[in-house]
């Protein structure tokens, strides 16, 4: 399993996109590139990449508009956003970041500064069982092993029970409708039925067992949640 952070560089300018690139790809990341605000929305919806950074000058939709649009979005919202923009006035760094852009880079900048920059972001947004392992009453997830142990003895799980039981102990005590789970699991452009949660669902609490399967709750009317309180 790759555990190169995937980047999407939203910018109208084809050189300083690939500039961006040359820059990330030479410090390990992966890239993906959107000319506008629109293709940009359709690829985090699609791809949901780890960071965007993104242009705020862009012709019809605006790098800002495009950041709030994310924000207001439960499936988007947490993706941290770097803001590119030739606008230096503090005015303008005040508002991105009441559209709750996590920082700002003013144009012209040097690679080194944006490597360095988005590193510090990712530090900050990347949330354990992520890159490090986390636990929960005994239960073990370590994404960069791909296990799963339960008082140090193995859980075989499917990747999709992966997958799923990592966004569950990474986003404890919410409810999530099958809806927002095929979005964030499956991902955004993913065609499958909502009741095909309820299969893996299944499967993740019979691999969990009996000392764990109750961490996976159903919420009447909603969908699960995954939390140590009762239901």
């Amino acid at each position: 399993m790759s555990t190169s952070k995937q980047v999407l560089i939203v910018d109208d300018e084809a050189p300083i996109r690939e500039m961006i690139a040359v820059a990330l790809e030479m410090a390990g990341y992966e890239c993906i590139e959107a000319e506008n605000a629109n293709d940009a929305h359709a690829i985090v919806i699609d791809r949901q990449p780890d960071m965007i950074l993104l242009d705020w000058m862009m012709p019809n939709i605006s790098g800002i508009e495009l950041a709030r649009r994310l924000r207001k979005d439960e499936t988007t919202a947490d993706i941290p956003i770097i803001m590119l923009t030739a606008k230096g006035e503090e005015e303008n760094k005040v508002q991105g970041l009441e559209a709750g852009v996590d920082d700002y880079i003013t144009k012209p900048f040097s690679p080194r500064e944006l490597v360095a920059r988005l590193k510090a972001v990712l530090r900050r947004a990347t949330p354990k069982g992520i890159e490090e392992p986390v636990t929960v009453e005994g239960l073990t997830l370590d994404p960069i092993s791909h296990r799963v142990t339960a008082e140090g003895k193995a859980i075989d799980l499917g990747p999709t029970e992966f997958r799923l039981l990592q966004f569950f102990m990474t986003h404890q005590d919410r409810a999530y409708s099958r809806g927002q789970l095929l979005d964030m699991v499956w991902g955004g452009n993913v065609y499958v039925e909502e009741r095909t949660v309820d299969v893996h669902i299944r499967r993740l609490r019979k691999a969990l067992g009996n000392e764990h399967d109750h961490l996976v709750q159903t919420v009447r009317g909603t969908g699960y949640r995954f939390s140590t309180q009762v239901a």
